[in-house]
Parts: structure tokens; C-alpha cells; sequence
């Protein structure tokens, strides 16, 4: 979180972009995997539904019947929009850099439509009923990008060759969203005192929990909270889970453990690491203590804490967390 960083009634609330991306990994089967691998190999392939309907993109069942799909049927890559969006705007990770067309483009040969990028010279040079033609990349993989985009008329434009390669039989979906998140003022003035080396909570007037990170009310009550609690850094390890499995993007070293921790005069969890101990050694009822980053490296969130490490206490007794596994 970026903002100011003083712990002061009516500061305000922080705010801070925020990216949520993984690549998932799936397996395509015998359909979805020979479309793809035409499209590697600059073709363009549906399948025959017992009607005889031809599906593009391929679906491995009817739709309309549930029943399994017959014959693939190569199709033509010149085709008619059916309708069309204009993106004058184009974001991140889209097909074009410059302002295009989303289209559904029914293709010669099929009864259903793809949904592509039409590559236009504005708005006004698109229109429903429109003939439009494939624009391969130079470089194809198997996937649908291996289609650039498509560009108005009938003109075909041939496809690169590539060299021969086994089927596509998986691929990767990179998942990415970009948005801003505003902390509100109650988790800001909690974001700002960790940049201080303070963990600020809020007491509920009814059933006096102690909730940290805070929220604006109870979520029990119902009910706003009232007095401000600096609770301690220390606490007891309440359940925990050790990551063995590698991951797209992994930065710790495996395996580590990742925690709940009851902060000593907390009465919620935080998650967060554990560390300063094997990972085979951690256990409910630990006792840690935070520790931080110096301070002129502490920004406003809860990454100012390394990790939580064992204090050397005796662990707690169980029934001091057992609510709180």
C-alpha cells in the first residue's frame, strides 16, 4: 500500500494498484488439443454435431443435445462478423495496441461464431455482415493467439510454415487483473502504524474482541468499533500448513510453513510466515515475535514483517487458542 505514514486520527486512507496473475495449466483432450494444433499449423478445424452442425471453436459435446461430437471439418479462415464491440482503449495484454473490433465472425463452413480481434482502421469501417480474413502470426505455439487477428475482406494471407512437432496436448491460461484497492480508513491507520513497528487493533463496545487487522464494524455485532488497542507483536502459532509443492512464480524457499498467529492481546488470527525454525518443528501452541524489516525499509503492509520466529517460551497451553484453530 502506498500513503502517507503517521498514525494520526483522520489521515487518509491509503490506496495502491494491485495485480492478481497466475498461468493455469490444463490438459485439452483429444478436441480442443487437434483445433489447437491446427491453428499451430495454419488451419482451421470445427466439428460435426449428429444434426450436422459444425461447432468452431470445437466443442467436445453438442450443446444442444449433450450428445458426443462426430468428424472434424476444416473450414474456411475467411468469414462474416455477425456483431462487433469497438474498443477505442486498447488494455494490456489484448490483441492490438492500437483501437480494434471485438467480433463474433462466423466462418465459411461453420454454423457458429469465434470471437477474434478485427484489426480496423476505425470504428466506422466496421459493420454486422461484413467479410472478414485471418491474419496469421509468423511465429504459432498452438493456441488461439496463433490467429493475430483478423482484418476486413477476402484477401487470404498464407500461413507460415513451422516446423513439424508432436499434437498440443496442454497449454498454459495466464490469468492477470489489474485493479486499485482503497484500504479505508480504518485498515490505513493500521497499515501506517507497521511502518511505525505498531500493530493497531479495534475493540468491539459489545462483545470487546479484539480485531487485527481492523475493520470498520464488528462482523459478529454488527456494530462500530470503538477504542483503538496497540496489541503485542508476540504470539502462539494456532494452526499452521507446510508448502512441500512448487509453484509458478515461488519465492520461498521450499518447503516453508505459513501460519495463523494470535497476536498476544488479539482475539483474531493473522496469516502469515513462519520461520527461524524447521519446518518440520512448527507446531500449535509456538511462541513467536515478528520480525521486522528496519525501519526506514517498512513500507504501509503486513510484508514489513518478515516472518514470525520462535521466542524461546514454553509453547502456549492449548486451551489458551483452542478457539481459535
Amino acid at each position: 500500500m502506498e500513503g502517507k505514514q503517521d498514525v494520526a486520527e483522520g489521515s487518509e486512507a491509503l490506496t495502491s494498484p494491485y495485480v492478481l496473475e497466475y498461468t493455469y495449466r490444463r490438459s485439452l483432450g483429444p478436441v480442443v488439443g487437434r483445433f489447437l494444433t491446427g491453428l499451430r499449423e495454419g488451419r482451421i478445424e470445427g466439428v460435426r454435431t449428429a444434426s450436422g452442425r459444425v461447432l468452431v471453436p470445437p466443442t467436445e459435446y453438442d450443446p444442444e443435445s449433450g450428445a458426443a461430437v462426430g468428424d472434424f471439418v476444416s473450414v474456411g479462415v475467411s468469414g462474416v462478423v455477425q456483431t462487433w464491440s469497438w474498443v477505442s482503449e486498447p488494455r494490456k495484454g489484448q490483441p492490438l495496441d492500437r483501437p480494434f473490433a471485438w467480433a463474433l465472425i462466423k466462418l465459411d463452413g461453420a454454423d457458429t461464431a469465434l470471437l477474434h480481434a478485427v484489426d480496423a482502421p476505425s470504428a466506422d469501417a466496421m459493420r454486422s455482415g461484413m467479410r472478414v480474413t485471418v491474419r496469421w502470426r509468423a511465429e504459432r505455439v498452438g493456441s488461439i493467439h496463433d490467429i493475430a487477428c483478423f482484418v476486413p475482406g477476402d484477401e487470404v494471407q498464407a500461413a507460415e510454415p513451422v516446423a513439424p512437432a508432436e499434437p498440443v496436448r496442454r497449454m498454459k491460461s495466464p490469468v492477470h487483473m489489474d485493479f486499485t484497492i482503497g484500504a479505508g480508513r480504518t485498515l490505513s491507520r493500521f497499515l501506517e502504524g507497521v511502518v511505525q513497528g505498531k500493530l493497531l487493533g479495534r475493540r468491539c463496545p459489545t462483545c470487546a474482541k479484539v480485531y487485527v487487522p481492523p475493520k470498520g464494524a464488528c462482523p459478529t455485532c454488527g456494530v462500530p468499533f470503538a477504542d483503538e488497542v496497540v496489541v503485542s507483536d508476540t504470539g502462539t502459532v494456532t494452526s499452521f500448513c507446510i508448502v512441500n509443492v512448487p509453484f509458478e512464480g515461488q519465492t520461498m524457499k521450499l518447503p516453508y510453513t505459513y501460519g495463523s498467529v494470535l497476536l498476544d492481546g488479539a482475539d483474531i488470527p493473522i496469516l502469515h510466515l513462519i520461520s527461524g525454525i524447521p519446518a518440520d518443528e512448527v507446531r500449535m501452541g509456538l511462541r513467536v515475535k515478528a520480525e521486522w524489516l528496519p525501519e526506514g525499509e517498512r513500507q504501509p503492509t503486513l510484508a514489513s514483517i518478515r516472518w514470525f520466529a520462535p521466542t524461546g517460551e514454553a509453547d502456549a497451553p492449548y486451551e489458551s487458542y483452542a478457539e481459535h484453530q
